[in-house]
């Protein structure tokens, strides 16, 4: 059976609203995912649900098994992702508590274990990356957030930095002549190894703050919360209309 398949980000690690039917654990040549995969359903519709922080938010984003994550969703039926994160907004229009569907990636992280192709012996397979989110899932999730009456953002350019530190303004203004639009610290190599397992790729970004130098106030996590507390309930009402 083919699923389609939530990963939570901060501030999903669980979703009040999915009728969990089963849990389930799954093992992988590239180790524990980041916890037990549930099978269930959110708003009539059957999904899988995967915390990537885990279910108490302890793996911090450079520590994620992305490939045992992407792994165990595809051994057990995913064929399409819709990955949800929490974010900065590095373009003037990506204000606190806007959504994002973003278009393209730029990936600054180091050091992640970013292909399931690591010369054990396999053959190298060299995905093509030029729109690494799949084109016909965010037409889908676009077309979701319509029926929700939830205005988005069409596009936009994901940066992915290292973590688990928020930027300097310095590097936010590198990221912004970069081309990007918001931060990030988990969208690679989690986008590129679902390529890789022929698994559909979508993001649904909520925007919890300016980013390093955007804003007239110190960031702080009680205002990071506070956005997303209602952020999220946009997000999930375009989940619900998938």
């Amino acid at each position: 059976m083919d699923f389609v398949a939530i990963i939570g980000g901060t501030g999903f690690d669980r979703i009040d609203d999915f009728h969990e039917r089963e849990r389930l654990r799954v093992d992988t040549p590239w180790g524990d995912p980041s916890g037990d995969i549930l099978r269930g359903s959110l708003g009539g519709r059957d999904f899988l649900f995967l915390p990537r922080h885990g279910e108490s938010h302890d793996i911090p984003p450079h520590r994620v098994n992305y490939r045992a994550n992407i792994d165990a969703l595809r051994s057990i039926g995913a064929r399409r992702i819709i990955a949800l994160a929490a974010v900065g907004g590095i373009h003037a229009l990506m204000r606190p508590g806007d959504l994002v569907i973003p278009d393209q990636v730029i990936d600054y992280t180091w050091g992640r274990q970013h292909t399931f192709f690591d010369g054990d012996g396999s053959a190298v397979e060299h995905i093509d990356f030029t729109h690494p989110y799949t084109p016909a899932l965010r037409e889908h999730l676009l077309g979701a957030a319509i029926r929700a009456g939830k205005t988005v953002h069409d596009g936009g350019t994901y940066a992915v930095t290292q973590g688990p530190r928020l930027e300097t303004a310095a590097e936010i203004d590198r990221l912004e002549r970069d081309g990007a639009d918001i931060v990030g610290m988990t969208g690679m190599p989690e986008a590129a190894l679902a390529r890789e397992a022929g698994i559909d790729y979508a993001a649904v970004a909520i925007v919890v703050n300016p980013a390093a130098g955007r804003g007239e106030a110190p960031i702080t996590l009680d205002d990071i919360r506070a956005v997303l507390a209602r952020g999220s309930l946009d997000a999930l009402e375009v989940l619900r209309h998938c």
